[in-house]
């Protein structure tokens, strides 16, 4: 079977990470013909072109296909794939994220592709943005909505709100949990050296948050409740893994609190690397107010560390309140600091959630399920289909 994926760009990030084993899962376990498009790389997220550029005929990068809205390029990058996928005769086009989305289904329809396939890492329209934006936002997934086969949703709550929007019918929509290689998770540990390239010793507590710096993703938030905090639990370390357009602005703001000593900045991390920066953590918050299902969240508990999360999207079914860790209400700032407290000043409680936790994740986020569950959805939904020429 011919398989091509399509993603706006690679950066260091779940959706990517997401797609990236997929694609070489379907071609190292099934022995499939996948490739996959992807628009350039750029900014300070980092890059995982690298990985997906060492696998011979694997990756194609479309110049065209960029993440602003650009009517001329856009068109560019559809006629461009339409012609891609003309030449390639895939069975089933896949496709990724917002823009990658919206233009790779509509040319995969213009060029007679049998089966489109969408994934929803996260939504595209919500509260989280204008009125204006979010009218145009919804409207360009209703429309591509009807020329979609079958829509992946990485959590349950991404197809409520599609659904809720008119978008595609109950029987269009399968979950598959994000999965991601879980041994090295199980096989963190609390090393004191790596402790101590942040100041730490064995004493102080790390509270540690893995996002992008950007907006949307509640460092404010958490910097907002941060002093308070501090001034109950003195030996607390904020620890912010990640890069991003908002650093400066962070730091600064860091600064102007007074909490230089007690917040570092790790900056970019390869994904290699992310196990071992969750075993020294002690616990893991994530406030994103827009994400289908923070990858974060099921990697801390596989490290066996409790969560904090703001109830937003996907997060709920994996922060589970009192198993796995706390949800707050988006905003409260003083749930917030009680839920992060609680942690802090309960050792037992941390083991007892974290445990549990990675049990729970060991059932549902092995990467091998996530390939498997998209294997069989690809062989139903292609023995569905009209046969090509």
């Amino acid at each position: 079977m011919r398989v091509v994926h399509v993603i706006t760009r690679l950066i260091v990030g779940g959706a990517q990470e997401n797609t990236l084993a997929s694609v070489l899962g379907l071609r190292q376990r099934y022995g499939w013909e996948v490739k996959l498009i992807s628009g350039p790389t750029r900014g300070p997220e980092g890059s995982l072109e690298p990985v997906a550029a060492a696998v011979p005929g694997l990756l194609e990068i479309e110049p065209s296909l960029i993440r602003p809205l650009h009517p001329w390029q856009d068109t560019r990058a559809w006629l461009r794939l339409t012609q891609r996928f003309r030449h390639w005769r895939p069975d089933l086009v896949h496709t990724h994220s917002g823009k990658a989305g919206f233009v790779g289904r509509l040319a995969a329809r213009r060029a007679g592709v049998p089966v489109i396939v969408h994934t929803i890492h996260g939504p595209s329209f919500g509260t989280f943005q204008g009125p204006l934006a979010n009218w145009i936002f919804r409207t360009a997934e209703q429309w591509a909505g009807r020329v979609t086969t079958h829509f992946v949703v990485v959590a349950d709550a991404m197809a409520r709100q599609y659904l809720a929007a008119g978008i595609g019918r109950p029987d269009q929509y399968t979950r598959i949990y994000s999965g991601f290689d879980l041994e090295p998770f199980l096989q963190a540990r609390n090393d004191p050296e790596r402790r101590a390239r942040l100041g730490a010793g064995p004493q102080d507590l790390l509270v540690g948050k893995v996002a992008r710096l950007f907006k949307l993703k509640g460092h404010d938030d958490l910097l907002d409740v941060a002093p308070a905090l501090v001034r109950k639990v003195p030996q607390l370390k904020f620890v912010f893994l990640g890069d991003g357009a908002w650093r400066g602005r962070l730091e600064a703001r860091v600064r102007a609190l007074g909490l230089a000593e007690h917040v570092r900045f790790v900056g970019l991390v390869p994904p290699a690397e992310i196990p071992a920066w969750m075993g020294i953590l002690d616990v893991v918050v994530h406030l994103s107010r827009r994400e289908g299902l923070p990858r974060a969240l099921p990697q801390a508990l596989a490290a066996g560390k409790p969560v904090v999360a703001y109830a937003c999207d996907g997060a709920p079914e994996v922060c589970r309140p009192g198993e796995t860790g706390f949800l707050v209400t988006p905003g409260d700032r003083a749930g917030l600091e009680q839920a992060i407290l609680r942690l802090l000043q309960d050792a037992g409680l941390r083991q007892r959630l974290g445990q549990q936790g990675r049990a729970w994740v060991r059932q549902h986020f092995d990467v091998q399920t996530m390939v498997d569950a998209l294997h069989a959805l690809y062989v139903r939904l292609l023995g569905r289909a009209p046969q090509k020429d």
